[in-house]
């Protein structure tokens, strides 16, 4: 949730024009609409945190990143335990049954 007693608020407008966010198709950067529907429909089930400042929505350069690492582990593979080899069931089974019997 952006604080606004600490993070800088931006103004989608000024966001859409802001160096930091990487040229899409040719280059251009994501348009004040597209900022927007992140803001309200979200991409991939992630919404971009904002505010309401007046009659002025707005957002931060830290939701910004907040939102592209969310959507970035979105397409990051995660990691999965390893297979115990299958060598290890059978130790256990003979270390049991020498315990045991």
């Amino acid at each position: 949730m952006i604080d606004p007693l600490v993070e800088e608020l931006l103004s989608l407008a000024a966001a859409a024009k802001a160096k930091f966010l990487p040229g899409r198709r040719q280059s251009k950067r994501p348009s004040l609409s597209c900022i927007y529907r992140w803001t309200k429909a979200g991409c991939r089930g992630v919404i971009l945190e904002s505010v309401q400042c007046g009659g002025t929505r707005c957002t931060s350069r830290e939701a910004l990143a907040r939102f592209m690492a969310a959507l970035t582990a979105l397409e990051s593979p995660v990691p999965s335990s390893p297979a115990l080899p299958r060598a290890v069931p059978a130790a256990v089974d003979r270390t049991l049954d020498r315990l045991l019997g």
